[in-house]
Parts: structure tokens; sequence; C-alpha cells
């Protein structure tokens, strides 16, 4: 098994409270997670301590360790340069009120990279890996916030794509879409798997089971269990993630 992210012992507190308590994992490279479990159970905290998107609020102690590639997150990395390795998508999208093509060079722009043949390729291959390219191909003109919210959210995934992430983060990606702008970005992650490792955190137990190679199921800031996605939706080991699976209380 090829390791990504090892995660020993992590706990998270906020002002004192208690939000992740010993989580300890490994995710594996060219894979997809997904992360199940009901509200306040710890799912985004965890997202948000793979990039260090949780140094920035206030009051948070973390302890245990986090590795990536086997460099300690909060040891070996700048946070900066580690949120361009490690990006992550909301669950509402996010455009820059700018055009298509500006909303994806945003990252290689800040990088100070400027030839515009270099950019030009950079949105296109962009694009067409979040799925979007035959829509935008004529439209990169055309100002962001003018496109559905499924275009939107595709075009957040491009803008992060565009950057060359290793690891990209989904926070609910899909819970404000359409069934079709869904299945798109659904389609999108299994394709992008195959270059990258993913983290999808999820209310929908269906998209879990759909797209998630491994699932894991988190309760009270506790990891439950993590399994192989199959297993975990057919014949789990503990009685509260049956419970959860088969809407007996989330």
């Amino acid at each position: 098994m090829d390791v990504k992210i090892q995660v020993q012992d992590l706990s998270v507190r906020f002002s004192g409270v208690s939000a992740l308590k010993n989580v300890t994992m490994e995710i594996e490279a060219n894979k997809i997670l997904s992360v199940i479990g009901p509200a306040n159970s710890g799912k985004t905290t965890f997202l948000k301590t793979l990039n260090r998107l949780n140094d920035l609020v206030a009051g948070v102690s973390v302890s245990g360790t986090v590795f990536l590639d086997g460099k300690d997150l909060y040891k070996d990395c700048d946070p900066v340069l580690l949120r361009r390795k490690v990006g992550i998508i909301f669950a509402l999208p996010l455009p820059l009120p700018a055009s298509v093509f500006e909303n994806v060079v945003y990252g290689l722009r800040r990088q100070g990279i400027r030839d515009k043949k270099t950019l030009a390729t950079a949105v296109e291959k962009a694009l067409r890996d979040a799925y979007l390219w035959d829509e935008m191909k004529d439209r990169l003109g055309e100002l962001a916030l003018k496109l559905s919210g499924g275009q939107q959210q595709r075009l957040c995934i491009a803008r992060t794509l565009a950057v060359n992430p290793e690891v990209i983060l989904f926070d609910e990606p899909c819970s404000a879409l359409d069934p079709l702008s869904t299945a798109k970005i659904e389609e999108a992650m299994l394709k992008l798997k195959e270059r990258y490792t993913l983290v999808l955190v999820t209310n929908n137990t269906k998209q879990a089971a759909r797209v998630g190679d491994r699932t894991a199921f988190f309760l009270m800031g506790e990891l439950v269990e993590m399994d192989v996605t199959s297993r975990i939706f057919t014949a789990p080991l503990d009685k509260r993630t049956d419970d959860y699976i088969s809407g007996k209380f989330g």
C-alpha cells in the first residue's frame, strides 16, 4: 500500500473544546477516501487539519502528528507551500469576481507565471480535468459569477488543479448542487484519482459509497472505523456505523 498521508493520535481542540480525539489512520495515494458521520462529528476539522487551515482559527490547539509523504506537516512544512500541495474545495462555490480564464490562472499568477502560452495551456488542461472545457472553451472571457452553480464548482476545482497539487480535499462539494451537476463532479473525482489523492467529506452516504475506495466513519470527534467502502456499507464492524448508514441516527 502506497501511503500518502499518515495520521497518528491526532487531537484538535478549539478554545478547550475537543473536536477530534486521538485519530489514527493512513490515506492511500491515488485513492478516494470518503469521510462520513453526523453533524459535529469532526469531519471538516479533520479535513482542514490536512492542509493546516485550522491554524487560522483563534484558540486552536493540535496534538499528534500528520505526515505527508513522510514529512511532518507541523514541523517540516511551510503552511503556505503546503496549501499548494493540498488544495481544498468547499461546499459553496467561491469563484473570484473575474473571468473564467483569470479564475483558473489566479494561483499561477501569484506564483509569478506570466507567459501567455503557459497560462493558456494550463487553463485548458485544468478545465479538461474538471470536466468543464467543452462548456467553457468559447466562454473563457465570461464573468465566472454568471456561471451555474455546478459550473462554478467545477471552475473552483480547475483553479485548484492549475497549481498542480498532490492532494485534493472536498468538503461537501455537491451539497448545493443538482443531481446532474453532482454526477459531473463525481465523474471528475473518479478520473482525478489517477493522478491525485482525494479526501471527500460528505453527508451523502450514497455518494460516499459511489466514489470512495475506502470510507471512514467519524462520531463525536472519534474515528469509529475505517475500511474498504464495500465492507463499511455491507458489514461494518461497529454497530454505531451500521446504525448511521441505515439511517437510525444522523
